[in-house]
């Protein structure tokens, strides 16, 4: 036997070992709900026989019958409530197999190559990430967006979508090899019997947690809850130990695949994960708040990633790979399924509701600078005018007080911003304007939880893929907490600027991968426009934008077109 197999053998001991003694305590909660009634049947039993006669052993039987009776409702009660509950489910879209048979053929060659189980069903998560997730419950198998079918216990291959589009099929295989090498573990009735234990426990505290339930229904699932977090607090070291266990031993299994290219793979997962978040927090978050959604963010996130390979030389020849097949080519409709992982980004990270209408519109990345840049800085300099209307300062211009102009903001603000000045009173007007237009306009949570969801074309979905997850808030994952004061005067400022820039120098938005709104000036990106708006919103130095406008050649006296 190969070090390898005595490896995988060991990690699989180690975690049926940890599962058993899951089982054990489920055994002994068992055992002290029964208690009572087996010390009533031995006294019965001894009544019965002529022993521990009289009326003190009569109540004392009667007594723990009554107890063992209120012992096991008890217990009912909370088995039931930790069998009904429902586990979270991933929200995840759907992947059917006549919509990706190539992907699910290489699945299943993999799931060959390791011996293990074949995944029940596919689905893609708007993450980098990958892993298995049991959806057998019966709670989770009445929709179709749950995928197992009755009685199959394979659990569902969750992928990343970012690495569908930026990896290659061979490093896709190899990084999948670890994760679909967990069916194996899965399958064992000991390890599954100790995860339906831990889930069904979290689940009812979930349940027992939920609002709205009233105290006749409230206060039984409230016991419920308390009696599960007593008993998952005695499992989790157990768990954490099993799952540990069980993910050395897929480890160590899959290292039979692919062992070379997995190593060069995982530096992709990395490459993936830093283009994917700057992607959702510099590109897709300022669309998000516009109520626009980017529509293909997985194709974006290869450009960013291009980009960032032509940037960082620690990524210098990860751009050559792109002449190979990329593992998006294994799905019939990458765009449709690019399409719908987007849409879900947006509601888990920003809390967009389920399908598009007014206010909540695709964009295509061609349309981004006009549609969502342009608009962004323009609705914000409005923001701007208007709370500096509020606050009575007059106009800039004596020809026109009606038009707006960039010199009544930074004659506002020079010379006397910092604490205390205006600049700081602007601030405040600003993220108070924000504020009431956020709560005024569904966004950032406000959006109503629920309506259809989309999957891919072919999976006959028309549930919510956040329908599991509960009537919480979203988002579920925000990406950047609230913004403060000053950061919005700043954001805005320097909207105005950029306003400025392209209504009377013939500059351009645009769009960066990497950082989002971008100003083009004569076609190339200026990145330079930070710092001295910063000057003059925290410390009322107007100079170093002064400079700045001069040589672009913005003219601060005209009027700059607002929406």
């Amino acid at each position: 036997m190969s070090g390898i197999d005595v490896g995988e053998e060991l990690g699989a001991r180690a975690a049926q070992a940890r599962a058993l003694s899951l089982l054990r305590i489920r055994s002994r909660a068992l055992a002290v709900a029964i208690l009572p009634a087996a010390v009533a049947v031995v006294l019965f039993a001894a009544g019965a026989q002529g022993h521990l006669a009289g009326p003190a052993w009569d109540t004392v039987r009667w007594t723990v019958l009554g107890v063992a009776v209120v012992v096991l409702l008890v217990t009912v009660l909370v088995a039931v409530s930790v069998a009904r509950a429902r586990p979270a489910m991933s929200p995840t879209v759907p992947v059917p197999e006549e919509g990706a048979p190539d992907l699910y053929r290489l699945v299943r060659d993999l799931a060959d190559r390791l011996d293990v189980p074949a995944p029940s069903a596919i689905a893609l998560t708007p993450d980098c990430d990958s892993w298995l997730e049991d959806r057998t419950h019966r709670a989770l198998r009445r929709g179709a967006v749950a995928a197992a079918e009755a009685g199959d216990a394979a659990p569902v291959l969750v992928i990343g979508s970012p690495f569908l589009w930026w990896m290659r099929v061979a490093e896709l295989r190899a990084v999948l090899a670890p994760v679909v090498a967990g069916t194996g573990p899965s399958a064992h009735p000991d390890i599954a019997a100790a995860r339906r234990f831990v889930r069904g426990l979290d689940a009812s505290i979930a349940d027992a947690a939920a609002p709205g339930r009233g105290a006749v229904r409230g206060a039984p699932l409230a016991f419920a809850g308390w009696v599960s977090r007593l008993l998952l607090r005695a499992c989790r070291d157990h768990a954490a130990e099993m799952e540990r266990c069980v993910a050395a031993a897929a480890s160590m299994r899959a290292q039979t695949v692919d062992h070379g290219l997995r190593i060069a793979a995982q530096e992709q997962v990395g490459l993936a994960y830093a283009g994917w978040d700057r992607l959702l927090t510099r590109v897709a978050l300022p669309a998000w708040r516009m109520g626009r959604w980017p529509s293909r963010l997985d194709a974006g996130v290869v450009s960013a990633l291009t980009e960032l390979s032509r940037r960082d030389r620690l990524a210098d020849g990860f751009a050559l790979r792109l002449g190979e097949r990329p593992a998006c080519d294994l799905l019939e409709e990458p765009g449709v399924a690019d399409e719908a992982a987007s849409l879900l980004a947006a509601r888990l990270f920003h809390g967009g509701p389920a399908e598009s209408g007014p206010g909540w519109a695709p964009v295509d990345w061609q349309q981004y600078p006009d549609e969502v840049v342009d608009r962004k800085w323009r609705t914000e300099a409005a923001r701007l005018h208007r709370v500096l209307d509020t606050l009575g300062v007059p106009r800039a211009s004596a020809a026109d007080p009606a038009v707006p102009t960039l010199a009544r903001v930074m004659e506002h603000l020079s010379g006397s911003g910092g604490p205390g000045g205006p600049g700081e009173e602007l601030a405040a007007g600003i993220g108070a304007a924000v504020a009431r237009e956020e709560a005024a306009t569904p966004g950032h949570g406000g959006w109503e939880h629920g309506g259809p969801g989309h999957g891919v074309p072919g999976s006959g979905e028309a549930e919510d893929p956040l329908d599991l997850w509960g009537p919480g808030p979203l988002p579920l994952f925000p990406l950047q907490p609230p913004r403060t004061g000053t950061e919005l005067l700043a954001d805005h400022v320097a909207a105005m600027v950029c306003c400025a820039a392209v209504d009377t120098a013939g500059a351009a938005p645009g769009l960066d991968w990497l950082d989002g709104p971008a100003l083009l000036v004569g076609g190339e990106r200026r990145a330079d426009l930070a710092t001295p708006v910063l000057s003059l919103v925290e410390d009322g130095d107007p100079d170093p934008l002064l400079s700045w406008l001069a040589e672009v050649g913005v003219r601060s006296d005209k009027p700059v077109r607002l929406v």
